[in-house]
């Protein structure tokens, strides 16, 4: 195997493991997301742990999307809960800090 194949190996493995991370770490924060939306929306126990993970699935069904954040912001629509929209994104986006550094943690 040449130096070149060896090297385009390592980064095709890498860019599969930051992949891999980035993907785990949208699905945990879309669950934490999830976590937070219910409480607001007053929901409880499974009520709220199946909202989570509807915010998990929604988002498999359309990667990439702003999916999550539409459905939260629709419910608290839905529902009158005053949450505004950069709230929500804000939120979102300390979600996904926080998921990755759990994911990057070595106790997992």
């Amino acid at each position: 195997m040449t130096m070149f194949s060896e090297r385009e190996r390592s980064f095709e493995k890498r860019f599969a493991q930051e992949e891999e991370l980035k993907f785990k770490a949208t699905a945990r924060r879309n669950h934490l997301a999830g976590l937070w939306a219910a409480k607001r929306l007053g929901l409880a126990d499974v009520e709220a742990e199946d909202y989570a993970q509807s915010l998990v699935t929604i988002d498999l069904d359309k990667p990439g999307s702003d999916a999550a954040f539409a459905k939260i912001d629709s419910d608290f629509r839905l529902r009158g809960v005053s949450v505004p929209a950069d709230q929500i994104r804000r939120m979102m986006s300390d979600l996904m800090k926080q998921a990755t550094t759990e994911l990057n943690s070595p106790a997992r």
